[in-house]
């Protein structure tokens, strides 16, 4: 849209006066087509709830700044479960603090480039494209500048510096924390850390250096779904809760979310279990929680942008379900990648192998598994022996009997489930984006038994629980126990030696 002289005198006018300024809810109000016919947002009257209050807290401050001989700086830590409308926020203060702090400097960060790209960044541009003033910024992959007409406009008739006046996508490295260090703008600096929980102190730490300058313009937000309870984001709330504003937000409370998906996350795995606690009401796991895998290694691992190591052979883990309510399930894993993972419902054994066996014979050479992990406790024996016959390369694994290693493990189950937990500690192996595993993942829970040893609960002790069958987990557990594929990436970590594979524990059938 092209605007005349007089137009844009007064738009700039408009968003500079005091009103809308230093009230970033009446800027979103104002900036934004709030109920306007034909565009997006025709059935929304303006933000939420919770939306509407962080506004508002950011008006309160600014008011007060404007009384202080030395300004302070505004923190605040947003934890929430899932779906309330995070990233809309995060764009809309980004968008505020471009158009009515000129000059100022403002820093998003998140755990991986997908992140930043596919959700935040992707969510700023659509905000911007609906933007009243979008046209004074021009938006690239990983950044959003003043555009050239504007800039000039501001360099010679409000005589502002320019150089540090941007928007921008930065990742970070626990390796190289000084490399996210060196952002200073006596205009304003706006920090944002999108998915927190999962960042680290020292660049909590390094991130201080950016408020060096007692400007009146300093914002530091953290929004993350609580998965952890150490680290940084987890301290915020608790043994540095005076240095931040703290917001805990439940999805239930929050108008316009799907209520029947959270109503259905506390039936399947509980209202105390670390899934529902993190992400539904927006709580930490319990200081206590015995979970086998923390829900922040799973959900960093989901999409995670990572090279598939496509030198390592493919191998299925079929987990064949034992009761009615349960379904079977396959996993297909390619070194750090899990290709495919998928369940089958009301299947009787037969059946079940003529879907392994088509699913074999319609994939290329270079698809095919060197191994199919079977599970033979149960019923998994005849599938074993069904599929042997049908020269398939299968191997059944019995998870109650001993570990291979010489960890302290109970079983071999216990010691797959913890196999899984360091392969996703490497940080460069990816999950699919599917709900239902991240949930399975994070269900489990372990304790030790008299003798010391680490037992994971059953499937029935899960059951009493109220959590479902981790059917597709299980699945991916079994090709942990490859004897064909091994670990990629680091050597060892926590003192296993992922180049050398598990072994499997086979019975044999017939």
């Amino acid at each position: 849209m092209k605007y005349k002289a007089e137009d844009e005198k007064r738009l700039m006018t408009e968003i500079w006066s005091v009103n809308v300024k230093d009230d970033p809810l009446n800027f979103v109000k104002f900036a934004f087509p709030w109920g306007m016919k034909d565009t997006p947002l025709e059935d929304f009257k303006g933000p939420r709830k919770w939306q509407e209050k962080i506004l508002r807290e950011m008006t309160i401050h600014i008011a007060r700044n404007g009384t202080r001989d030395l300004p302070e700086m505004f923190r605040m830590a947003v934890a929430s479960g899932r779906g309330i409308g995070k990233s809309a926020l995060v764009a809309w203060i980004i968008l505020w603090m471009l158009s009515t702090r000129l000059g100022a400097t403002i820093i998003v960060t998140a755990n991986t480039e997908q992140q930043l790209r596919s959700r935040t960044w992707a969510e700023l541009g659509k905000w911007m494209t609906l933007s009243i003033n979008s046209h004074w910024f021009h938006k690239t992959a990983t950044t959003v500048k003043p555009a050239p007409w504007f800039q000039e406009a501001l360099e010679r008739d409000l005589k502002i510096d320019t150089g540090y006046y941007y928007a921008q996508a930065q990742l970070w490295s626990e390796e190289n924390p000084d490399a996210f260090a060196g952002i200073h703008s006596s205009y304003g600096v706006c920090l944002i850390m999108d998915e927190a929980s999962g960042i680290p102190s020292p660049i909590y730490s390094v991130s201080e250096g950016f408020f060096s300058e007692p400007t009146s313009n300093r914002y530091w937000f953290t929004f993350s779904n609580p998965r952890r309870n150490t680290g940084p984001f987890y301290d915020s709330f608790n043994s540095k809760k005076r240095f931040w504003q703290n917001v805990q937000i439940d999805s239930r409370t929050v108008e316009g979310t799907d209520q029947k998906l959270f109503q259905s996350m506390i039936e399947q795995y509980g209202e105390d279990s670390t899934v529902a606690r993190v992400e539904v009401m927006g709580e930490f796991p319990s200081a206590d929680d015995d979970t086998v895998i923390p829900l922040d290694l799973v959900r960093g691992a989901v999409e995670r942008d990572v090279t598939l190591t496509a030198n390592e052979p493919i191998v299925w883990g079929l987990d064949v379900a034992r009761f009615g309510g349960d379904n079977s399930a396959l996993c297909v894993r390619q070194g750090n990648t899990v290709l495919e993972i998928k369940s089958f419902a009301s299947m009787d054994l037969m059946q079940l192998c003529g879907v392994v066996k088509n699913r074999f014979d319609d994939a290329t050479v270079m698809e095919r598994p060197q191994e199919i992990l079977v599970d033979v406790i149960g019923l998994g024996a005849g599938v074993v022996d069904r599929l042997r016959e049908q020269n398939l390369p299968v191997r059944g694994v019995n998870v109650a009997e001993a570990p291979s290693t010489k960890k302290n493990y109970l079983n071999l189950r216990a010691e797959l489930w913890f196999a899984i937990k360091d392969w996703l500690a490497q940080r460069d192996c990816r999950l699919p984006n599917d709900d239902e595993l991240v949930s399975e993942l994070a269900a489990p829970l372990y304790k030790y038994t008299s003798t010391g040893k680490i037992k994971i609960e059953s499937k029935d002790e899960m059951r009493k629980r109220g959590i479902k069958s981790p059917d597709k987990a299980d699945a991916l557990a079994l090709t942990m126990a490859s004897s064909a594929a091994s670990f990629s990436g680091s050597e060892s970590y926590f003192g296993y030696n992922f180049k050398k594979p598990l072994k499997s524990r086979i019975i044999r059938v017939g």
